[in-house]
């Protein structure tokens, strides 16, 4: 890859503040984005100018760049090896390797695969990062699943109350290291679906449940389907609409605590009766004048 003078790129020196930096940046952004500069090349002077800023705009990102030139993004892996090479006795790689430097690009190529008299630094694997799907009703109970990940089967079990966005580190099942050395870990990140219709709040669940109207006066029995299993209670006489009910250890496991759940929350929503034959209405209506009385 060709080397790019970013300081060169924004037109200015590498002494250059954070607020010389941020007026140049601003000044060539405005004149060569593609929605006002439709002239040839734009648009690739226009990718430049942003990769030059992000890098240069970042106090790490840019002491790296002056540091290591066109292989800043590698310079921790270089040090991290030079540091290994030193403790067991080696050559000192050391000095200031600026972007003229070749020297300093064959050292990166012999580390990592190129041709080279020097034998090859170890380095950890890449970790690797998979997204895991799973319906709210999967992760009410800790089950096994297997995961297809760089063409290998991983079997890993996953605990009841896994949360919607959680990562859960498998160490060792990323790729394999450099050297016989350590191998990357696997990250899996969880995407709740909510194929139910209740509300999960950590490991409380909320329901609303549909009442009639005599019931809610009169009061009496009611069943709900819970992810326990079916759930009567008894409902008291002039239930008001929108009122709530907690029912105790019958929302969502706590994550890795099986025996441990959170509660159900009910909000009662009162059905008015519609389609009334003629004696109910006079029903209500009677009912309305006593009432009123």
């Amino acid at each position: 890859m060709d080397f790019i003078d970013y300081y060169k790129t924004l037109g200015i020196d590498k002494n250059a503040t954070a607020d010389e930096i941020k007026k140049a940046y601003r000044k060539l952004a405005r004149q060569y984005h593609p929605d006002t500069n439709k002239e040839a090349g734009a648009h690739k002077k226009f990718q430049e100018i942003n990769e030059a800023n992000e890098v240069l705009s970042d106090p790490d990102n840019r002491k790296k760049y002056d540091r290591y030139g066109k292989d800043w993004q590698q310079g921790e892996k270089f040090e991290n090896a030079r540091h290994s090479k030193q403790a067991h006795g080696s050559t000192d790689f050391g000095g200031h390797f600026g972007s003229g430097d070749e020297g300093f690009s064959d050292f990166f190529s012999s580390m990592f695969g190129g041709s080279g008299r020097r034998s090859q630094a170890k380095f950890r694997g890449q970790d690797y990062n998979a997204t895991l799907q799973l319906n709210l009703t999967d992760a009410f109970k800790t089950h096994q699943q297997t995961l297809t990940v760089n063409g290998k089967n991983v079997r890993i079990t996953i605990p009841a109350g896994i949360e919607d966005g959680q990562v859960i580190k498998l160490k060792g099942y990323g790729a394999s290291g450099s050297n016989n050395n350590l191998a990357g870990d696997l990250f899996i990140t969880f995407k709740i679906i909510n194929n139910t219709s209740f509300k999960r709040t950590g490991s409380d669940l909320h329901i609303t449940h549909e009442l009639d109207l005599y019931t809610a006066v009169l009061g009496g029995d009611t069943t709900i389907d819970t992810l326990h299993g079916k759930l009567k209670l008894k409902v008291k006489p002039e239930t008001q609409n929108n009122s709530k009910s907690r029912i105790k250890g019958k929302g969502f496991p706590a994550y890795k605590l099986e025996e441990q759940f959170g509660d159900l929350f009910i909000t009662y929503s009162i059905v008015i009766p519609v389609n009334l034959s003629p004696e109910e209405k006079e029903l209500f209506r009677q009912l309305q004048k006593m009432r009123e009385q």
